[in-house]
Formats: structure tokens, sequence, C-alpha cells
């Protein structure tokens, strides 16, 4: 039984009490299944500006019935400190993945981005506080690491922000360090590598590359490019994340007050994306065989390479992956064909 394992029987021997912010989002949606198949009382907060109903629909014909007795769900908003209050009184820890993604979106919307992720992170912040939680759990990202140019990303080393995005994940790290010095709050952020998995958002225009280019290669549209596709990234399976945010919730108190690399630790180029998306789905899709991407320009705000060093997480989390890009990509894949009548009500 490895160390993940050993985590979750411990939770089911002694349940908690769990707030998810963003619970209708891909990421939110799948921490709650985990969860609640472990038993364990989870209250969801969302007020599906990016989240979907059909997604926590999902979570509660995955779980029993006497396990979803145990989900409460609060529809509010991040940016108000009184829902934060309200959602937070009961919790023991706090896994807050409620955000306004997307680089992209962060340079059309600067405002928008800043209110959520900063205004609301720190409502959130303050609220967790207050009701003295355990321990918050933030999703932090790998943008943070800018332009720094070395490969694997280290958590200690850091460059100048690209993106309003990358900015507001890193003044979330500034208040998570902030909080711990002044009040003595204990919060540990998760720097996410292109999370990818069933529940994506594979429309709008700032959907994730892999649920974009899956919904396209079945639908017979163009997959696009940004670049000659040698941008490289550390995709990481969703049931990673999952652990890490558990882990991290629970790990001894030295570990606190820092921030973690969750990926793989292995690079995949776009191109070679591409051809492992067309590959495994030609097999259902036969049209695919001699299906050829575009390229266009490179995408504002982006880096060229991404690849996180991993081992921090191993060694003071006990995070060990246990999806590989390929094992990722065979479930995500399947369930996307799965669930085209899901896609199709999925939009912004």
């Amino acid at each position: 039984m490895n160390h993940y394992s050993e985590t979750l029987s411990q939770l089911q021997k002694k349940p908690e009490s769990w707030l998810i912010t963003g619970a209708a989002g891909f990421i939110g949606s799948n921490l709650i299944e985990q969860l609640l198949k472990n038993n364990q009382t989870v209250i969801g907060l969302d007020n599906f500006s990016t989240g979907h109903l059909t997604n926590l629909d999902q979570v509660r014909t995955s779980v029993s019935l006497e396990q979803w007795q145990h989900f409460k769900f609060i529809e509010g908003d991040i940016r108000d400190l009184k829902t934060c209050r309200m959602a937070c009184q009961s919790a023991n820890y706090v896994l807050h993945q409620a955000a306004l993604g997307s680089v992209p979106r962060s340079i059309a919307d600067p405002i928008n981005t800043h209110e959520n992720n900063i205004s609301g992170f720190l409502n959130i912040l303050v609220a967790a506080r207050d009701a003295k939680v355990k321990r918050l759990v933030y999703a932090a990202s790998s943008s943070t690491y800018g332009d720094h140019p070395d490969l694997p990303k280290v958590e200690d080393k850091i460059g100048s922000p690209l993106s309003p995005y990358a900015v507001t994940k890193l003044v979330n790290e500034l208040y998570a360090q902030v909080f711990a010095i002044n009040y003595g709050f204990k919060s540990i952020g998760l720097r996410y590598f292109n999370v990818f998995g069933q529940r994506q958002d594979p429309n709008g225009a700032y959907a994730a590359v892999i649920p974009k280019w899956v919904d396209a290669m079945i639908t017979g549209k163009p997959v696009v490019i940004n670049g000659d596709g040698q941008n490289s990234r550390d995709f990481c399976y969703i049931d990673n994340a999952v652990q890490a945010n558990i882990l991290a919730a629970t790990a001894p108190e030295i570990a606190a007050n820092q921030v973690y690399n969750v990926a793989v630790g292995e690079r995949t180029s776009l191109n070679q994306l591409f051809e492992l998306i067309r590959t495994k789905l030609e097999k259902q899709y036969p049209q695919l065989i001699n299906f050829k991407a575009i390229h266009q320009d490179f995408r504002a705000g982006d880096i060229k390479h991404s690849q996180a060093d991993i081992t921090k997480a191993q060694n003071l989390l006990g995070y060990e992956p246990s999806h590989r890009i390929n094992e990722g990509l065979d479930i995500a894949l399947q369930w996307y064909v799965n669930n085209r009548e899901f896609n199709s009500k999925v939009h912004f």
C-alpha cells in the first residue's frame, strides 16, 4: 500500500469536512468525487462562471446515494466575503480551486482576472483563517515560473510573470506566505502543470488544448497549433492532481506553508501530443489517419517549454504520480468519446 492509499484509508476511518471552491469545475468536481467515495463530508462552492452543473450531475451518478447525501452545494461567488465565511464555517480543510484560468483570457480581461484570482483568494484566506480550518490547499500555477529558463522547474527558482494570470497566481503565493507569518495560518500551494482529464471543458475560446483538440478531431473541425509545435509541456492527468490535493491537506506540519510542483516530470511537445491523440482516436475514427494540424503564430504570454521537478512533492507530501500522459490520455479520450452529449451541453 503506497502513502496515498494509506492516507485515504485513514480518512475513511476518521472522516473530515472539506470545502471545495470551484466545485462545479473540472478539478473541483473530480476532488468531490474522490472525497465522497472515501466517505468524507464535502461542501461545494461555485458561481457557475466557468463551472457546469453537469459536472456535479456526473459526480452524483458515480457515487452511492448515501455518499451523495454527505455533499452540500452553495451557489455563490468567492468575491463576496460573506459567502466565503458561510462556506468555511464547518470545514476542516479547504481545497481552493476557484479561479479564472487561461493566459489569453487574462490578457483580454485583466481586471476580471484580478478580482477573481486575487480578491477572491484573499476572501477565502480570511474566511478560512477566521473559521480556524486546519489547512488551506490552493491551486497555484506553473505560469509563476515566467521567463526563468531552467528546466526542469524547481520551486525556489522563478522568473518574471508573462501574463496577468501569472501575476495573480504569484500574488496568491505571497498572500499565503504573509498569512503564515502574521497569523500562523497554514496553507500549501500546488503549482499545477497542464492538468487534463475527464470533465475538462472542450468548448469556448479559452478551452485547454487536449479537450479542445479531441473535440475538434471527432467532430471534423481543424486543429490549430500555436507556433511550430515544438513547444513542450508537462501534461498531468487529473488523478495526479487529486492525489496531490489530498496529500497536501493531510501532510505533516513540516510540509505546510510551501509550494509544490504537481506534474509527472516529463515533457511532451505539442506535435507529439497531436500525434498521440490522433493515433489513439483513429481506431474509432478512421478518417483521422491522414489528419493534419494547422499551424499559426505563437500565442502572446506563452512560454516555450515547461517541465517540473517533482522531487519536493515526492519527499514532503509522499506524492507519486499514478498516470503518465499515455495512461491518462487512454482514460480521458474514452471519456470524451463516451460523453459526446455531455460535451455538447458544456459551453461558456
